[in-house]
């Protein structure tokens, strides 16, 4: 029945895009094959949620009043990241250190002083489809939120939780047992954007989602290969069109993505995940279809179908639109790897040491 649910879905999605964007089928760029020219650089960047708040209930579109509203609120850093206001003020250097243990911040902010609204790019307003503007960029199940996940899933996310605390400045690990194993005992225990492996919050995909900033896309492409390079850390994703998926042995963060053309359509096929890909909580039986459908010379409508039997009870899709940006894709130099990992894993081996040294 999922599989089933999922061919619904994008059948309905593929009559959807036809009769939506027939129209602007003269005006599109195309390569001496006959199949648009989607090469250039697109900015995802929105205020539009992945899921859709729940006070929406199954509200699928807004006003152009309730969307400005709703865009301020969305934009307030200070709700969404729990950032204090003072933060986001101009502030001349030097100043002083955050204190002991942090400011009671969270997420991306850094509860020990990090990031201020100077650094995040997340848009500057919703996006719309059909001129309407768009309470989450999720649209089936038609609540706009993912489906529940499985038992098995939902167990294995509570025994990771256990390994994340806010920052009280001690071996929290270390409470019970002063051998305990910890989150921090070696760097493959840490997540891959922590390691600048790969960029955070499934900005590179499959899906590919809005993040908090480094939202360009650039998509060259040829006759037989389409690269997406993302702007984020440094992923590059290969799109072999017209081919069988590599044998289920061979695997990879990014999976193994099978391009073929339906009309002028790019539909995109995902198989082959290692554990831990990029989308969170995601298994390695993860499969994604990505649908890129040129609405104008400047805009792609991107849609997504996620399925993974094993994390979540049904299939979900989504999308939303890729507006072209003449800004360009500059190197993102991740330097977390190189300078504040290996203070992570220092700092942890001194709170240790405090631990150990007061049960004395």
């Amino acid at each position: 029945m999922q599989r089933r649910a999922l061919l619904l879905t994008l059948a309905v999605s593929a009559v959807f895009v036809a009769t939506a964007f027939a129209q602007s089928d003269g005006d599109l760029p195309r390569r001496p094959d006959g199949h648009p020219d989607l090469s250039g650089t697109y900015d995802i960047a929105t205020l539009t949620p992945l899921q859709r708040p729940t006070e929406f209930g199954d509200k699928l579109v807004l006003t152009e009043e309730e969307a400005a509203a709703f865009a301020s609120e969305a934009g307030s850093l200070e709700r969404i990241f729990n950032i204090p206001a003072e933060r986001n003020e101009e502030t001349g250097a030097p100043r002083e250190a955050p204190p002991v243990g942090g400011d009671g911040s969270s997420g991306a902010a850094g509860n020990v002083g990090g990031y201020n609204a100077f650094w995040m790019d997340f848009g500057e307003s919703g996006f719309q489809i059909n001129g309407q503007y768009r309470t989450s960029i999720i649209v089936d199940p038609v609540n706009g939120r993912r489906p529940s996940m499985t038992p098995e899933a939902q167990a294995q996310l509570a025994g990771l939780a256990a390994f994340y605390r806010p920052n009280t400045g001690t071996a929290w690990w270390l409470e019970d047992d002063l051998d305990a194993p910890g989150p921090y005992d070696h760097p493959e225990q840490r997540p891959h954007a922590e390691r600048c492996l790969m960029g955070f919050g499934s900005t590179a995909g499959p899906p590919m989602l809005p993040v908090l900033y480094n939202n360009l896309k650039r998509i060259v492409q040829t006759d037989d290969t389409i690269m997406i390079l993302v702007e984020m850390v440094h992923d590059a994703r290969i799109i072999r069109m017209n081919q069988e998926h590599a044998s289920p042995e061979i695997r990879s963060w990014l999976g193994d993505s099978v391009g073929r053309w339906e009309g002028d359509t790019l539909v995109v096929d995902t198989t082959n995940f290692r554990d831990a890909p990029s989308l969170s909580g995601a298994s390695r039986n993860l499969h994604v279809v990505e649908r890129f459908t040129p609405i104008d010379a400047d805009t792609l409508l991107y849609g997504f179908t996620v399925e993974d039997p094993t994390v979540w009870t049904a299939p979900w899709s989504g999308e939303y639109v890729w507006p072209a940006t003449k800004d360009k894709a500059y190197e993102y130099a991740c330097h977390e790897a190189n300078y504040s990992f290996g203070g992570i894993l220092r700092g942890a081996r001194v709170l240790e040491g405090d631990a150990r040294a007061a049960a004395r």
